[in-house]
């Protein structure tokens, strides 16, 4: 990490032009063979106005005769002009694809989408009979169905989309499985909207990608086997194509190569195109990953000047990064847990450089116990996150200096850094559940970082791993390192991830936030044990949240953010007492602490005089006094 100045270049309608189609066009891996493939339809579609000659014409005067004015790609064996029937049998390869394409995607995608959906019976059959067509061999068949058809080639093509349905029915399935889980369709279903309109206006558009990826591999695979079956003669002799002239092609290679030549070349042409154009596509749709959509955010909000969300462009470059940096440095370096100094933190997008952090410093000593604290996108988990390198893929930060356990650890090598930041800090992260590996037992999780980080051996690991479940308060240690993360609660996981963040003995613990998503008694019994670690292993402790109320419990000090600045910084009891920005102020009375309960509502209501005061309750005793009773138990 260094000091630099962040630029980069903005078209102000650039963003607005970010579809998925325009960006593709912009890869030139994505626009030439699309061009390519377009130019091969566009010969299929003419090929009656393209072809010099009858493609069945046969001149036995100038069989196997090399290119010339008259026949600009030769003749083959039996005097038909190659040209002519290279170009008529891309109408023949294209329209077989497209056979192929359409029955695989008609049987594939809609049984897909239902087995993920709905499940249960249908799910298993549809994947039993799925992998049963796996396992067939295609070619035999394909070949009892060449004998039984008497080579129909539209059946044929049919029945290779057959064995080409169970990719599309695996990738719509998975597809629909991700989004099926997703709170919105249970909001959906709450709403009272039917299957089918969830099905059409929230399922099926999520496959719309993946589908058109596989649609642009499955037509190459298809192009070659249907040149297979034709190379070893399937299919109507008077019907040209590109796999029967390398049949023929190939039978007088040696003698005369050209016939062989121009088939292979297109039919190589045209896969490599499709195969290119699918890669493209999956490379652009992995960009509309989460992360990429929160980059695109970041860029419309900077549009929309949005506060701390600034974009830096090519016109506004800076010869140098601004002095002022927001935050008080208390502490020195040699002797902090942990000490930062002007990070910044930005992101690439499509309309350039977004910085959401904007220079902030920071410090902890041994021992102490500092918050950060701020809404939603105040910048504090992307300062957590530059610490110990986690920012996501577009994420870059910058800082004058950082320290970790009193080294400066500015300059080294990622791979060095890493093995300090295992060795310094211990993080414990959000969302216990989702932060644990459900493939392998607790026990493995909590060992595996012991012996390879710090070298312990597999009777010492485990027993170590125990140790520290049993000081958070698990009891039966053994079971839970036995456990898969299934098998356990979500307060019990979130003292798992603490015992593995403690388990190295390391200098800092860096919490972020760690009560999100656990009951309220669950919640007090985690910020009870954070404090006794801290204090029985003399760690510094940093805790990311947005709750004054975990603050005030737990910290020694406090850092408000806002807008990616340190607004305010001090100690609990100072900055409690006489706090000096208005947004921490706002803060502290968000915590709801003193505000009015349900008595004094209602009392005001009824005081009022307003139509619809409270209604006396069956006793004839006004509803204020239970809900007084109510409000005081609750208290």
């Amino acid at each position: 990490m260094s000091a630099t100045t962040l630029t980069g270049t903005l078209d102000p309608t650039r963003a607005r032009r970010s579809g998925l189609f325009l960006r593709f066009l912009r890869r030139p891996a994505g626009v030439i063979p699309l061009a390519v493939f377009v130019l091969i339809v566009l010969v299929a579609v003419f090929a009656p106005l393209l072809a010099p000659y009858d493609p069945n014409y046969v001149d036995l005067a100038v069989a196997k005769s090399p290119p010339s004015p008259d026949h600009l790609l030769g003749a083959d064996s039996t005097g038909r002009d190659i040209l002519s029937r290279l170009i008529w049998g891309t109408r023949t390869t294209l329209w077989g694809a497209l056979i192929t394409i359409v029955t695989a995607v008609v049987l594939g995608v809609p049984a897909g989408i239902a087995a993920g959906y709905f499940g249960r019976t249908f799910d298993k059959v549809a994947m039993w009979i799925s992998d049963a067509l796996q396992s067939v061999p295609g070619m035999i068949i394909l070949l009892v169905v060449a004998a039984g058809t008497r080579s129909d080639f539209v059946i044929l093509m049919a029945t290779v989309g057959v064995f080409m349905a169970p990719g599309y029915f695996r990738m719509a399935r998975s597809t629909t499985l991700m989004v099926r889980g997703e709170t919105y369709i249970d909001a959906a279903r709450v709403s009272g909207l039917t299957n089918g309109r969830i099905l059409s206006r929230h399922v099926i558009r999520s496959t719309y990608a993946p589908v058109t990826i596989q649609t642009a591999l499955t037509a190459g695979i298809a192009m070659g086997i249907q040149a297979g079956l034709q190379f070893l003669g399937i299919g109507d002799a008077n019907t040209p194509s590109w796999g029967a002239m390398m049949s023929e092609g190939f039978r007088v290679m040696l003698s005369n190569p050209n016939i062989l030549l121009w088939p292979s070349l297109a039919l190589g042409i045209t896969i490599a195109a499709l195969a290119l154009m699918g890669s493209t596509l999956a490379e652009l749709i992995q960009l509309r990953s989460p992360e990429a959509k929160k980059d695109r955010a970041l860029a419309r909000k900077a549009r929309k000047g949005v506060p701390g969300v600034a974009v830096v462009t090519e016109e506004e470059v800076r010869p140098e990064p601004p002095a002022l940096t927001t935050g008080t440095l208390r502490h020195i370096a040699e002797t902090s847990a942990l000490r930062v100094e002007n990070l910044r933190v930005t992101y690439r997008t499509p309309a350039g450089l977004v910085e959401v952090v904007h220079g902030i410093s920071l410090d902890i000593a041994p021992g102490e116990v500092v918050g950060v604290v701020g809404e939603s996108g105040s910048g504090k988990s992307q300062t957590v996150f530059s610490v110990l390198d986690l920012l996501p893929e577009g994420g870059e930060a910058h800082a004058d200096g950082v320290w970790i356990g009193g080294r400066e650890v500015t300059g080294l090598e990622r791979v060095r850094r890493h093995e300090l930041l295992g060795r310094e800090i211990g993080y414990i992260p959000q969302e216990p559940m989702s932060n644990l590996d459900p493939s392998y037992t607790i026990g493995h999780q909590l060992t595996e970082p012991l012996r390879k980080v710090h070298g312990l051996g597999r009777a010492e690991a485990r027993a170590r791993a125990a140790a520290m479940l049993q000081r958070v308060g698990i009891v039966d240690a053994e079971r839970v390192l036995r456990s898969y993360p299934h098998q356990i609660s979500g307060g019990m996981a979130q003292r798992v991830l603490i015992a593995g963040a403690i388990s190295g003995r390391p200098s800092l613990l860096v919490a972020d936030e760690p009560t999100t998503a656990l009951d309220v008694t669950v919640q007090a019994e985690v910020l009870e044990l954070l404090r006794e670690l801290q204090a029985e292993y003399g760690m510094a402790l940093l805790i990311v949240t947005h709750n004054f109320g975990v603050v005030a419990d737990i910290c020694d000090r406090v850092v408000v953010m806002q807008h990616g600045d340190v607004v305010e910084e001090g100690r609990i009891d100072e900055l409690f007492a006489a706090p000096a920005d208005p947004y921490t102020r706002e803060l502290i009375a968000a915590s709801l602490d003193d505000a009015e309960g349900r008595v004094e509502l209602d009392a005001a209501w009824a005081a009022s005089g307003r139509a619809g005061a409270p209604a006396a309750g069956a006793d004839g005793e006004p509803r204020a006094a239970a809900s007084r009773i109510t409000t005081e138990a609750n208290r």
